[in-house]
């Protein structure tokens, strides 16, 4: 048989070349920049790793102080303000899982040890994610970017949309009703009966051979830490005299959370080049306070220069940007008003 009509071999000899092009964009991005710079822009810093950290939940328990501060005022003002407060609280639910992806490239501290430890229980386990599964999980999706066999191209695959298509998407989130899915499917991955994923395709596990202890058993031991920091903040708040805050939290999570997560996985990526160049197969979104407060925390909106060096600390991404502005190898940003206005764009 012609090896060249074997799809397995041509699937091979695909890849390859896409690693090659991807290999030659990245060498010809250090003779642009020179190794001097990119050392320095690779440096890394206990200190701002702690700054990342400590300040995100200083917002989260600012927002729940301000809905403990107008619980007893009058309607139009305790709404807003609830309001508000729920959609920062899920805005920084997103910036633990953005500080999640910083430590899985290893840049957030300049310790591993603070990097994965700290990490895992200060972002990971209060919302749910393993530091370690994601690693492993997103380091496919920026070795086959750009492809089809992307791991996280499920997300993007239906794009663009139709507006009414979008809108219902909306509003299952603002619903809940994507969270309470996303959750259950999170619970589902920790016991071992779905293969651990953040896209959206979903993989059962065999599960002959397994009795229903080995998977409760298996679930327990996974969720644990999970359980002890929600407790945590759970006794927290009941600690100053208002237990009721911890179900801004669940709320924040079930709602303002995957709403800004969807925007944010569709700004990256979609409607991008299907090509192994980095510089073209993802998107940089400009965020202004606003979009920096919901959708786009520690400066995730500078997605090309992650992709395109990976080992880059969130606090140098924008001094990267603007050095590849500077180089003419990336366009001038839209605005996530603009995507959103992309991805809806088919029409019925």
């Amino acid at each position: 048989m012609n090896n060249n009509s074997d799809p397995q071999t041509l699937n091979s000899q695909t890849l390859f070349e896409q690693g090659l092009q991807r290999k030659n964009a990245r060498k010809q991005l250090s003779e642009l920049l020179g190794d001097d710079v990119i050392k320095q822009l690779q440096i890394r810093s206990n200190l701002m790793g702690w700054r990342a950290v400590l300040s995100c939940w200083v917002v989260i328990f600012g927002a729940m102080t301000a809905i403990a501060v107008v619980q007893n005022q009058p309607l139009w003002i305790s709404i807003p303000v609830i309001v508000c407060a729920l959609a920062i609280i899920g805005g920084r639910q997103l910036g633990l899982a953005i500080l999640v992806h910083e430590a899985s490239h290893r840049s957030l501290f300049k310790s591993a040890r603070l990097n994965d430890s700290a990490t895992q229980w200060l972002c990971g386990y209060p919302i749910l994610l393993h530091l370690g599964k994601y690693r492993k999980h997103h380091a496919q999706h920026h070795t086959k970017t750009g492809s089809q066999e992307d791991i996280d191209y499920s997300l993007i695959r239906h794009l663009p949309t139709t507006r009414r298509s979008l809108a219902r998407k909306f509003t299952r989130d603002l619903l809940g009703i994507t969270g309470l899915k996303n959750t259950y499917g999170l619970l589902l991955m920790h016991a071992g009966v779905l293969r651990w994923t953040v896209s959206a395709d979903v993989e059962r596990l065999p599960v002959e051979g397994r009795r229903g202890i080995d998977i409760a058993r298996q679930f327990a031991s996974e969720v644990w830490p999970t359980v002890l920091c929600n407790l945590a903040l759970f006794l927290l708040a009941t600690a100053v005299g208002h237990p009721e805050l911890y179900l801004a939290w669940i709320v924040a999570y079930l709602i303002p959370y995957p709403l800004f997560m969807r925007i944010r996985s569709m700004a990256e990526h979609a409607m991008t080049e299907q090509v192994p160049d980095m510089l073209r197969n993802t998107r940089s979104t400009r965020a202004g306070w606003v979009a920096r407060a919901l959708v786009a925390p520690y400066h995730v909106n500078y997605h090309i220069e992650h992709h395109a060096l990976v080992s880059v600390p969130y606090w140098h991404l924008p001094k990267l940007h603007r050095l590849l502005q500077d180089k003419k190898l990336v366009p001038e940003p839209p605005g996530y008003w603009d995507v959103l206005k992309r991805v809806s764009s088919r029409v019925a």
